[in-house]
């Protein structure tokens, strides 16, 4: 390949060799680029796809961008498309700082100035929870515990914390409208005490799994369980109607879904699956590992051994002695090779005279020379340079010395 590039710069070589080797450089490279190629569109299709999807956050429970079973975009779009303004908040802070902002600004035929949902109260501080609850806007809390309570809804006591039996079937048996008219739901889950100035609906063991009561100007309404609120049992029975009907007091709807600390797993959501811990690796850095996996697979399969259909064919091939003998005769006179050459041939005349004079093949040379010349007209310093001698340092040397091993051969066969 370096010398067909070479004689490819040279100047006096024809068009027809630079056209070969150019052809032959890509037969050998195009491999290689093209998986190069692959990876970088890779990498460009993963950088793409990383700035124009939303990283997947650690809380999907009642997620408003959510499209899994347990989150809650389904039930946003609807809100949405009846004129409700909808704002997504993942902290305490966002969603304090979306009601200070001048977002839920007081609208003509409504209630209050916004509703600020609460899910996974257990996820916030104390702290947040004390924050929350000092603002000026409806609240909807989601599966309130005690300690929640406390903070953002201090007339409503806990009298069940939610157990497994998530999304239970249950009548309203209230006379709230937004209950009545949405008619069976499957709510349950954790169940309370409500006020005397307030309404209890959806009773489960002879408590309500919801309640609702004014307080300071706000209503705030307290749902035991938030399967309603799904994607997964929005269409079930009267679900639908419940969600919509108790968020349409405002037009304006903040909704806050917090992120579990990174520091330390989440509480578990009573009665909810067990779900894993936040991890501290970016989703980037597994796109990524993918990308050098699919490099690693397509490197695998570009050095991996191709193995063909098998071939019959008809061994072995006949090749005549004299063939062989000049094959290497060849193979030696191109290298040089004098000396390996009278090695060989001293070697093979040894091995098939030491049986004819009684010797073994690991007796002495002082022996052998002596048995040879015992049976030869050549003395025996003559014989030793024959069988023990130097390398030829020529051809003729080389032929002179096949000659007199064959002399030798004969000498010793007649005798």
């Amino acid at each position: 390949m370096l010398e067909a590039d070479q004689q490819a710069a040279e100047p006096g070589l024809s068009g027809d060799d630079a056209s070969v080797a150019a052809r032959q450089a890509w037969r050998r490279w195009r491999v290689p680029l093209a998986l190069i190629g692959v990876i970088v569109l890779g990498g460009i299709v993963i950088g793409v796809l990383s700035r124009l999807l939303p990283p997947p956050r650690p809380n999907s429970y009642l997620d408003p961008a959510s499209t899994a079973s347990d989150g809650a975009h389904g039930l946003t779009d609807i809100l949405r498309d009846r004129g409700y303004d909808v704002i997504r908040a993942y902290s305490a802070s966002d969603a304090l700082a979306a009601l200070s902002s001048g977002f839920g600004a007081p609208r003509a035929g409504t209630a209050g100035p916004a509703t600020l949902v609460v899910t996974s109260p257990y996820l916030l501080t104390h702290r947040q929870l004390v924050k929350l609850g000092r603002s000026d806007a409806d609240l909807v809390i989601v599966e309130a515990g005690a300690r929640s309570l406390a903070a953002l809804a201090p007339r409503v006591r806990l009298q069940h914390a939610m157990t497994g039996r998530f999304g239970k079937l249950l009548r309203p048996d209230c006379d709230l409208a937004a209950a009545s008219l949405a008619g069976t739901a499957n709510l349950g889950g954790a169940t309370y005490r409500a006020p005397p100035s307030g309404t209890g609906c959806y009773p489960s063991g002879g408590f309500p799994s919801l309640v609702r009561y004014q307080a300071a100007g706000r209503m705030i309404t307290i749902l035991g369980s938030g399967a309603a609120l799904t994607n997964g049992w929005l269409v079930r029975n009267g679900n639908a109607a419940l969600a919509v009907n108790v968020l349409s007091e405002n037009r304006d709807i903040i909704w806050l879904t917090p992120e579990p600390p990174l520091t330390q797993p989440p509480a578990a959501r009573p009665g909810a699956p067990v779900r894993a811990a936040p991890t501290l690796i970016p989703w980037q850095a597994w796109l990524v590992v993918i990308q050098l996996g699919i490099a690693t697979v397509l490197v695998g399969l570009w050095r991996a051994r191709r193995l063909g259909p098998l071939i019959a064919e008809r061994l072995p091939v006949v090749v005549r002695a004299s063939e062989t003998v000049e094959g290497h005769a060849a193979l030696y006179q191109s290298r040089r090779a004098r000396g390996q050459a009278a090695a060989a041939l001293r070697q093979d005349l040894l091995a098939r005279m030491l049986p004819v004079l009684g010797l073994a093949r690991d007796a002495p040379a002082e022996t052998v020379t002596g048995a040879v010349a015992a049976r030869s007209r050549s003395s025996q310093q003559t014989i030793d340079g024959i069988l023990y001698g130097s390398d030829p340092g020529t051809d003729a040397e080389l032929v002179a010395l096949a000659r007199s091993l064959d002399e030798l051969d004969r000498e010793v066969r007649n005798q």
